[in-house]
């Protein structure tokens, strides 16, 4: 079984993130996503999420192609959920170019061979999550 991992806030489910998520499946058999938690939304998003955690992992749950979701790490870049899944595959968006970074960085540290993909994105001009945001408040 070929295991895919994935980041993500996903606080309001789009055409965009239905894409990332069929993308990253077509990896693997099996898909666990990592939702982020709401001081870590903050965090790297200098606000805080419109959804709290379980609201956004009870809705990707409801994703056809969806294994597992699990709250993200307490903490940026212990990757301790990524150790204890052990993924064959981890799929990053587009747009999460310092988290790859930082992942191959760490990647080197794991007693497992991963394979980090970056997948296409979907429209970025008309779902990327900042956009909707925007254009919700007009």
């Amino acid at each position: 079984m070929r295991k895919v991992f994935i980041f993500g806030t996903f606080d309001g489910l789009h055409e965009g993130h239905h894409s990332l998520l069929r993308q990253a499946r077509a990896h693997g058999d099996h898909l666990t996503i990592a939702v982020a938690q709401d001081h870590i939304v903050e965090q790297l998003k200098n606000h805080p999420p419109k959804k709290p955690m379980h609201e956004r992992i009870d809705a990707l749950l409801e994703v056809d192609g969806v294994d597992i979701v699990i709250p993200g790490d307490e903490e940026l870049g212990t990757y301790h959920v990524v150790r204890r899944h052990k993924p064959d595959v981890i799929a990053l968006g587009y747009d999460q170019r310092e988290l790859k970074f930082d992942l191959e960085e760490h990647a080197r540290d794991f007693d497992w061979e991963v394979e980090i993909v970056v997948l296409e994105p979907f429209e970025p001009e008309k779902y990327h999550s900042s956009i909707l945001e925007n254009n919700s408040g007009k």
